[in-house]
């Protein structure tokens, strides 16, 4: 529709949902193409500063729940706790390996149960699953009950607080402001994770092992509660809807 495709969009559109909800989607983009273009300061007022807010607290929570601390330290951490060097290689795979899989449960159930309701399940994994790895770096217990609740909580991120981010973010920034807000959303989930890999090392040696997981998992149950609260469901809405929604407010 923006590069004055109409009839390809309207054929699109009464492929993927019938002519009616084509027409009323049609008119729906044709308003949100006519206007004006955003300007960035709009990003941070009214209730498209309320979606900022929560695109940017998702970049970042994602983040700071500790995944890139595990993806890149995983050989140290499993060697702190007394692996070898091929056993611990060995583990970082099986969890990257698992990392793959279990994004596809994200790509398969993210329409039918909504992006919420995955986000809430996720998180409520991850703080067991990181409350119980510090809690056997406390006792110093390592082996397959350490692998399996890292690995635990690499398949409740990778199915959840992984990409389910990234959709919502493209979801509800108004059209006149998408670009600049992703590139705002993405620039701070990647200075997050920057701090959290530069950090995990500094926590390591001033807390230990079992604090700083739990420092995670404390991190993790602050975004349960934002997500559960702030972030709204957008399954099944256009982003004209959403858009609507958020002027609202």
């Amino acid at each position: 529709m923006k590069m004055g495709r109409k009839p390809g969009a309207e054929n699109v559109l009464v492929r993927v949902g019938g002519r009616e909800a084509a027409d009323r989607e049609m008119k729906q983009i044709e308003v949100a193409l006519n206007q004006e273009e955003g300007k960035f300061s709009e990003l941070f007022a009214g209730g498209y500063g309320r979606a900022m807010i929560v695109g940017v607290a998702l970049a970042a929570i994602c983040q700071f729940s500790g995944i890139n601390a595990i993806m890149y330290y995983a050989p140290e951490i499993f060697k702190s706790i007394g692996a070898g060097s091929d056993v611990a290689f060995t583990q970082t795979v099986s969890i990257s390996v698992v990392n793959v899989i279990f994004t596809f449960v994200a790509v398969c159930f993210v329409d039918r149960v909504g992006r919420k309701v995955l986000l809430i399940g996720g998180y409520i994994v991850q703080v067991i699953a990181l409350t119980a790895v510090g809690v056997l770096f406390a006792k110093g217990i390592g082996g397959l009950w350490l692998l399996f609740f890292i690995i635990m909580f690499t398949a409740a991120f990778a199915s959840a607080m992984g990409p389910v981010p990234w959709i919502i973010i493209s979801e509800i920034f108004p059209t006149k402001l998408r670009g600049r807000a992703m590139s705002v959303a993405v620039l701070v989930i990647w200075v997050s994770c920057y701090l959290v890999s530069q950090t995990f090392p500094m926590l390591v040696d001033a807390i230990g092992n079992a604090k700083t997981f739990w420092i995670y998992a404390l991190c993790s149950f602050g975004g349960l509660i934002f997500v559960a609260l702030v972030v709204p469901e957008t399954k099944g809405k256009t982003l004209e809807e959403i858009e609507q929604s958020w002027a609202k407010k």
